[in-house]
């Protein structure tokens, strides 16, 4: 008799656990989502993460030295500049990060800090640079071509050398393999002929 009874007792007290974990379950549960709120975080997600695109940076990745010229005014002879810099991917390959430095003779240490990017969205790669040389940021979109494996880019910057609010200006970052890449930049003279600023060499290190 107490044997039944107990089997009784231990019976109910699972049945009661079973229902209490049951009940549990029903309120922590949630409700499916509104199938064109699912849509809507699928393609969120779809635009939001790297794409073919964004493999362009991989090459540009690693830490390099460089050499290079710039011409503060296209009559005169270019000065020289030489520096490392050091490119990392961020955001899980979403964005390039740049940091260099550099000197160039008679001239104060350089320090650069810059960011590249593919916008899904708008089919375009963007980027922007900020340095020690001056208090505004260049801003820049540009393509991608396979065939030279370069991004011309054009930017928009303010001037510190002619005092120009918005200054335009064009660049091509080439990959010539995976050790080098080169980058140059091209502005435009008073009398409206553009003329190459800037041709940077770079060798990888690391």
């Amino acid at each position: 008799m107490r044997t039944t009874i107990r089997v009784i007792v231990a019976a109910s007290v699972v049945a009661l656990a079973a229902g209490v974990a049951r009940a549990d379950d029903a309120k922590s549960a949630k409700p499916p989502m509104d199938p064109a709120k699912q849509a809507a975080m699928e393609k969120m997600m779809k635009l939001g993460s790297p794409s073919e695109a964004h493999k362009v940076f991989e090459p540009l990745a690693g830490n390099w030295t460089y050499t290079g010229q710039f011409w503060m005014d296209p009559a005169s002879p270019p000065e020289t500049m030489t520096g490392t810099g050091t490119n990392s991917l961020i955001y899980g390959g979403r964005f390039l990060k740049e940091e260099f430095r550099g000197q160039s003779p008679d001239q104060p240490p350089f320090e650069g800090t810059g960011y590249l990017g593919y916008d899904n969205i708008r089919k375009e790669y963007t980027s922007i640079w900020l340095d020690n040389m001056s208090t505004g940021v260049m801003i820049s979109t540009g393509q991608y071509d396979p065939a030279t494996k370069s991004i011309a880019e054009k930017s928009d910057f303010s001037c510190p050398i002619t005092g120009e609010t918005h200054r335009q200006a064009r660049a091509v970052w080439t990959i010539v393999d995976q050790n080098h890449n080169t980058y140059t930049s091209y502005m435009t003279a008073p009398d409206g002929h553009e003329f190459k600023a800037m041709e940077l060499r770079y060798t990888r290190t690391q």
